[in-house]
């Protein structure tokens, strides 16, 4: 009965393959309806010609902006166009992240994951168990990423006209990695919680992989904080670059909409700053706690935040100790969840999390960043290399050094008895008398020690007392081995006559009779 049912669940289960094909086309008809109907709204608002003459140039319109969501530049003949508002990832994010969780439940793959393991399991096993769901993992991620990235090849076909050519490299790759992401976190999801995700990962390998997450967050969070503190100190600017555009009711909000969706762009700017090399808004131009010069600047609104040319006063420095504290938090996160048993080892992973921290910070200042045009706006934004070497360098010594600290702090600890590493160290011992208990029951071990046989001195006792001795004050202690040193036909000997020396015991020197007779140290305490 149980096989015939599991044969019917394999008969109405789709392959993999065929479930990522359909929500790959799912989100991408999803995708492309809401931004038409976005772009139906401005063509109707703005001027004629501004997206297009008809309904095929809102259209086309559309699929170039779905492109611009995944961060796909175009080609046009005054240059390139790669400053791309980050905001509109969220869109194709949240729908390729929902189609991936339908994936996973229509192709079943919460039954197709490696059953559970009973505790206390071969490590091997549990190593075998984490790389086949790893793998199922990545197929899922496959499976919807590969469809997808050729459904937006055909669109970037369609989306050509004679003004902006989309690169087409540029929108498979990105396509690609987007659904990639997606479909695996989705995946990943239907395994448990984010904490049984991150299981998914060795334990060193997930240390660095959080402490990075709350390095590149805590950095993110400081820039956006700069940003709000400079349009609310600049916003008299912010309102007359507004008012100067006229955009009217529906123009205004469509202008609000894009510097919304170029808010991230200005937060990643805003870490680039804090980690000293800022960012630029074109080429000779600079924005940085050192200083600022600039010149003629796009007319967006939020670029009027943006503080005047020249000097930067000296308290403006002090943002540069933000990137420290980051990586001292995220060395501390580093050496709770995977202590090193050596002093030596915890500032290198610390270390390590900060070098990670970089290439992320590094990406993020790419993809914020790039030109509008040719001429003056061919370089808009922070200098990736720039900003990975600065925040490597900050994060990573701040990251060794608090890792160093916190985990002497609980060896420490655990040498006293208490903090983490002293409760496994106890939790250890308790489990090995459990286990010693239960071998003493069953014969394979002994409960308590027995006395060894012999002498009242035991074997570790004989190689370190010394032999005892008879002297002339242990007389009436040792009263029967003077008595069978006297002679029977003597008669009772006064207390004060000489000691007779005992004739049973023989030197060991002496071999008369062929062989050596050995001298006995106790027979002195003998009775018989």
């Amino acid at each position: 009965m149980l096989s015939k049912i599991s044969g019917d669940d394999d008969e109405t289960r789709r392959p993999l393959p065929v479930s990522g094909m359909l929500a790959a086309a799912a989100t991408l008809g999803v995708g492309l309806a809401v931004l038409i109907t976005l772009t139906l709204v401005g063509w109707i608002a703005a001027p004629r010609g501004a997206l297009g003459t008809g309904l095929p140039g809102v259209f086309r319109t559309a699929a170039q902006i779905w492109l611009a969501a995944h961060h796909a530049g175009f080609s046009w003949p005054g240059g390139q166009l790669g400053l791309l508002p980050l905001g509109l990832m969220v869109l194709p994010s949240v729908l390729l992240y929902r189609a991936a969780r339908w994936m996973a439940r229509d192709a079943d793959l919460r039954l197709r994951l490696p059953a559970r393991l009973p505790k206390n399991s071969p490590k091997e096993q549990a190593n075998a168990r984490r790389r086949a769901q790893l793998v199922l993992v990545a197929q899922a991620g496959i499976s919807l990423a590969a469809p997808y990235a050729l459904l937006a090849g055909l669109i970037a076909l369609v989306a050509r006209n004679e003004i902006t050519q989309p690169f087409i490299g540029e929108a498979l790759l990105s396509h690609f990695v987007l659904a990639f992401l997606a479909g695996v976190l989705a995946t990943a999801r239907t395994i448990g919680s984010w904490r049984s995700m991150l299981r998914l990962l060795p334990e060193r390998v997930r240390a660095v992989t959080v402490g990075t997450a709350v390095a590149v967050a805590l950095l993110l969070v400081a820039g956006l904080l700069l940003v709000l503190v400079a349009v609310v100190v600049n916003f008299g600017q912010v309102r007359e670059l507004t008012e100067g555009l006229a955009p009217g009711f529906v123009g205004g909000l469509l202008l609000l909409l894009v510097q919304g969706l170029y808010l991230l762009n200005a937060v990643i700017w805003g870490m680039s700053y804090i980690a000293g090399p800022g960012f630029a808004v074109g080429t000779g131009t600079l924005v940085a706690p050192t200083g600022v010069q600039l010149g003629y600047v796009p007319t967006l609104p939020l670029l009027g935040a943006l503080p005047d040319s020249g000097p930067v006063p000296a308290l403006m420095m002090a943002v540069i100790a933000l990137p420290f504290a980051a990586g001292a938090a995220a060395g501390v996160v580093v050496v709770r969840i995977a202590p090193s048993p050596s002093y030596e080892a915890a500032p290198l992973w610390g270390f390590v999390t900060g070098v990670t921290t970089g290439l992320a910070a590094g990406l993020l200042a790419a993809l914020s960043g790039g030109p509008i045009g040719g001429a003056r706006l061919a370089a808009v934004g922070p200098s990736p290399w720039e900003v990975a070497l600065s925040v490597c360098l900050e994060v990573g010594v701040a990251a060794g050094i608090s890792a160093g600290l916190a985990n002497w702090w609980l060896l420490y600890q655990g040498a006293r008895g208490r903090g983490p590493i002293a409760r496994k160290l106890n939790t250890a011992r308790k489990a090995g008398a459990v286990i010693a208990k239960a071998a003493s029951k069953v014969g394979l071990a002994e409960s308590e020690g027995k006395a060894l046989p012999g002498h009242w001195m035991d074997a570790t006792e004989a190689d370190t007392q010394p032999i005892p001795v008879i002297r002339d004050d242990w007389q009436d202690e040792h009263a029967s081995a003077a008595a069978e040193a006297l002679s029977p036909a003597s008669g009772p000997q006064r207390p004060d006559a000489p000691r007779q020396p005992r004739r049973d015991i023989v030197d060991e020197s002496d071999d008369r009779g062929g062989h050596v007779i050995y001298l006995d140290p106790y027979a002195w305490d003998r009775d018989d």
